[in-house]
């Protein structure tokens, strides 16, 4: 296990993301930029108003708790400890996170009204779109949550893989959900770093570690996707700089930085590229 697992946070896109959303959509994208932005309060208003506006749609909730989980990983400096291209100085600083306990049960509360709704959504029609993103997007932050909070790395790279089974399930229904092939990609990406014999006996339990298949598929969400889009190109500025490609990282964070004003990481983070 290593940085990159702070990828597994997946989000849940209800359309293609080949133009400007729909109304509806674009509520959902509104709350999610707010939450990238680091308005935490702001996107818990939007995403409550969608819960009360689309009490049957797990969406909602789901977004919740990826606006509970961004507020704890920024307030514990996670997202920054993912620059760290050296897997032990990453793991040495994340020691010593100490969780908030009132945020834990939010989140958990959050992930426990989007569940329900998906078994619901799901019982209805097995190929909804909308319920298995939901279903995606809450294996994947319950996940972050255990390794890159409560560090459970083991119990954390098995419930990334039943995302990613999910996600693959969604696309084969569903092409155009562009956020949902994070999911596949970062497995892919994640698990080829380790070392061969290790590869190889994940490959034995089902995992996927192919290095450029999984930079292909985050490429297709930082072009398409709707919620992951910004998430995705930051995972594409680590991989650069882990591959010491600075030019690339360079244009990745200088884009963020711009589209998301409030949100210093991006800035400080390309400071130290200067």
């Amino acid at each position: 296990m290593n940085l990159l697992a702070a990828a597994w946070i997946l989000a849940a896109s209800p359309a293609a993301a080949t133009g400007p959303p729909a109304a509806p959509t674009a509520a959902l994208v509104q709350g999610y930029g707010q939450m990238y932005n680091l308005n935490f309060s702001a996107a818990h208003r939007t995403f409550a108003d969608w819960e009360k506006s689309h009490p049957q749609d797990p969406m909602g909730p789901a977004s919740d708790a990826a606006a509970y989980l961004f507020s704890e990983f920024d307030r514990l400096q996670v997202l920054q400890s993912a620059f760290f291209t050296q897997d032990d100085a990453f793991l040495a600083r994340q020691r010593s996170l100490v969780p908030s306990a009132t945020a834990k049960r939010d989140f958990d509360a959050a992930l426990e009204r989007a569940r329900s709704l998906v078994s619901a959504a799901l019982a209805r029609d097995p190929k909804d779109e909308n319920a298995m993103l939901a279903n995606v997007l809450c294996m994947g932050l319950h996940s972050d949550y255990l390794f890159l909070i409560e560090k459970r790395n083991f119990t954390a790279l098995s419930e990334a893989k039943r995302s990613r089974k999910v996600a693959q399930n969604l696309l084969a229904v569903h092409p155009d959900c562009y956020d949902a092939y994070l999911a596949v990609g970062i497995e892919n990406y994640l698990l080829s770093l380790k070392p061969i014999a290790v590869r190889w006996l994940l490959q034995l339990g089902g995992a996927q570690t192919d290095q450029q298949t999984g930079i292909k598929l985050l490429r297709i969400t930082a072009q398409k996707g709707l919620y992951l889009k910004p998430y995705a190109r930051l995972l594409l500025a680590v991989a650069a700089l882990r591959d010491k490609d600075i030019a690339a990282a360079r244009q990745d964070l200088a884009s963020l930085a711009a589209e998301f004003p409030n949100n210093p990481l991006y800035r400080e983070e390309l400071a130290k590229l200067k």
